[in-house]
Formats: structure tokens, sequence, C-alpha cells
């Protein structure tokens, strides 16, 4: 059996990144990632601009701060000033406004008292050249970078690209991805289970992983325990840059499908991992049609925690690793909420829960029976990764954590 660190350094050999398309701008390529650089058009702000409402006044006419000035013109945002500031002059500006020419301050409105006869007030401390002036280009010139291509395209990104006159961009897209759930004893959410049939929670669940880690699950329904059905699904899922099946892949008897993989010509890196729950993990690679790159197959174990587990460690990491983004997974060496005595003949992923606490984080173990016990899996939002052999866990004592959601 392969070590966990090992099987997921295989996987991310065998993972490139998908050819970058161009995408409209629109909520639907939030979370996406850049795949070019991203320059200015434009001067931003394109003029000098007002910080402030208030009055736009020249520096050498208040050198005490206080005096009173003509009020000669007033310019709101989105209008141009059309007289400049002489000597003894102002203009009423509001913020964003462009700054007319001859002023070089801008003095708040809180600081004045407007007089009768178009002169206004000044009370405030003597103003330095561009006091409250945000000056032309200041955020970025024409012909700047502004973002560079590997940027995740967050809120802020879409607010610089709509000021950059960007309304599409090179990016890289979100991998579809075919899920496939086997075995005669599996029927559909909405149908009542007959003697020694269960329903399909692996589906549902591994759709909702691949949406989260930035994925577009395709759901292919139910692969029956028949060489002929495998095989029309599985040629189906091998469109997709990524098919992963959810059961049939350990050593029974209508464990089909190792064998139609490999006649559809599916190059098997790993079959086993030396972890708990999940053991039976199936990875291989196949080049099909004018795609660049090879479909990655995984074949995650039926069992759910087992399915769950293992689309963490290593489904998870490769959407990442298609879509530009770094691929992980990420632990972090948590103390113990409490003592835990726990044996295991392998490595084991077990699920628990992030607790705060007056000196930080900590992880607790939840009530679990194994690999079928998926309902413990909804209070988690962690797995906390145990050693194999007997131990007496104790309460601080650190182990590797992997935030899971929730």
């Amino acid at each position: 059996m392969l070590p966990v660190a090992e099987a997921q350094a295989i996987i991310l050999r065998h993972t490139a990144l998908l050819p970058a398309v161009r995408l409209p701008l629109t909520t639907t390529a939030l979370g996406l990632v850049l795949a070019e650089d991203v320059a200015s058009d434009l001067d931003m702000p394109p003029y000098d601009k007002s910080m402030m409402d208030g009055y736009a006044v020249r520096c050498a006419d208040l050198p005490t701060g206080q005096g009173g000035l003509q009020v000669i013109e007033e310019v709101t945002a989105g209008r141009t000033p059309t007289l400049e500031v002489g000597p003894g002059q102002a203009t009423r500006i509001m913020t964003g406004a462009p700054v007319p020419v001859g002023a070089d301050a801008v003095i708040p409105v809180e600081r004045t008292h407007l007089l009768d006869g178009g002169q206004v007030r000044i009370d405030d401390r003597p103003p330095t050249p561009g006091k409250n002036i945000l000056p032309q280009g200041r955020e970025m010139r024409r012909g700047d970078s502004v973002l560079s291509a590997g940027t995740r395209l967050g809120p802020a990104a879409f607010g610089i690209l709509a000021t950059v006159g960007r309304t599409e961009a090179l990016l890289q897209p979100r991998p579809g991805v075919a899920i496939l759930s086997t075995g005669d004893e599996v029927v559909e959410a909405g149908q009542t289970p007959g003697p020694g049939q269960i329903r399909n929670s692996n589906g549902p669940m591994l759709a909702a992983q691949v949406a989260r880690a930035g994925g577009e699950p395709r759901a292919l329904g139910i692969g029956r325990d028949r060489v002929e059905d495998l095989r029309r699904l599985i040629t189906e899922g091998l469109r997709e840059p990524v098919l992963i099946l959810s059961g049939g892949v350990s050593a029974g008897k209508l464990d089909l499908v190792p064998g139609v993989l490999q006649e559809l010509g599916v190059q098997a890196h790993f079959h086993k991992v030396e972890m708990k729950p999940g053991k039976p993990m199936f990875f291989g690679t196949v080049a099909t049609g004018p795609r660049p790159t090879a479909t990655l197959v995984f074949g995650l174990p039926g069992n759910p925690v087992s399915s769950l587990v293992c689309f963490e460690l290593f489904v998870r990491p490769a959407l990442r690793r298609l879509q530009g983004r770094e691929p992980g997974p990420r632990f972090v060496a948590l103390p113990l909420a409490e003592d835990f005595p726990y044996s295991t003949d392998r490595p084991t992923y077990y699920p628990a829960r992030l607790e705060p606490g007056s000196v930080g984080w900590s992880v607790r173990p939840l009530p679990w029976f194994g690999s079928a016990d998926l309902r413990a899996l909804a209070p988690a939002n962690a797995l906390v990764l145990f050693p194999a052999g007997e131990h007496q866990h104790r309460a601080g004592e650190r182990f590797p954590v992997l935030r899971t959601g929730g």
C-alpha cells in the first residue's frame, strides 16, 4: 500500500492546468484564476480628485489657516470645473469632483462658514499642498499592470477589472467532473429502498464537494454491476476532465470497475493507500479525444465516509491544480481538547470539530463508529490524523488537522 503523501504526489504529477478560455466577467467567474496579466487603460483617478466635501483653495491665501475667500463656482462629482482659482478665491467642491486649476488643497466643509455675498470663512490649520487631494494616477497609471496571471478573482478584483474597462478575461475554467455511483444495491434518493438496498448518498455528497472545490459536477446516475452498463456510463464520464466513481473498486466478486477501466484504456497508477477510512482508493489516467490533458479517474470506496475523506485528500487537490490554484491539502497542528484513547491498524483521518478557546483553537474527536457512519460527519468540520497503533492520546497533545468546512 502507498503512503498518502506518495499517492498525492502521483496524482499531482499527472495533473496539468486546463487550457485557459476567455470568459465574461459575470459572478459565475467568481473564484476563477486569471490566466493573463491585466493592464490599466487609463490613469486612476483620471484627474486630481477631491477627497472631501469642502472648498478648493490656494495654500498661499491661508498662511495661518484662517481667512475669507470669494466663492467663484460649485463643482459636484461628474462635473468639470470651468474657472481657475485665483488669489483670494475658492471653489465649493464635493467628494470625487475634479480639483480646479489653481487650487492646491481642499478644506473640509466642517472647517468653514458660508458668509453673505458669496464669501466663505476658513477656520483651520495652515493647509499644505495636496491636502485632501488624490493626485491623478495615484491609484494606477495607464499601462500599469493591475492584476497578474495567477490572481484568484474575488470581489475587489472584479472592481479593478471594471475600473480598467474589462468585461471579459482569459481565465482557468472550472473543470467538468463526471460522478458515477455503482452497485445493484443503490437506488436514487427519491426511491424507497427495497430489501438489501440503500439510497445513493455518495452521488449528491460528491457533487457538493466538487462544487465547493470549484468544479462543475455532472451526475451520471447509478451504474449497475454489469460490465456493459458500467462500460457505457464510464465511456460517457471519460469525456470530462475528471471522472469520479464511487464503489466497485475493491476486490469483491462484483467489483467490476477496475476491469472496465483497464478495457477502456485507463492506466492505473495506484489502487491501495495506507489509510483509514479509504484503503481501496484507485487513481488512473487516460488520454481521450482532442483534449490536451488526460482525464483523471478516481475510484473511491463505496462507504460514504471513505468517499468523503478520499475526495478531500486526493480529488480536491487535483481540482485545485487543474484551476491553477495551490493544491493543498494543508494540515495544521492543533491540541486535543480532551483525552482520547484510540487503537488503529493504519493512519486514520478521524472526524472532529474545531473549537475556539481562550488560548487558541483545539480539536475534539467526535463519536464515530466507522466508514459507514456518515451521520457523524454532519457536525464535523475537520479531520484529525491519528497514527497507527494503540495509544492513549492526551488533552493538549498536538496532531495534524485538516479543515473540511462547516
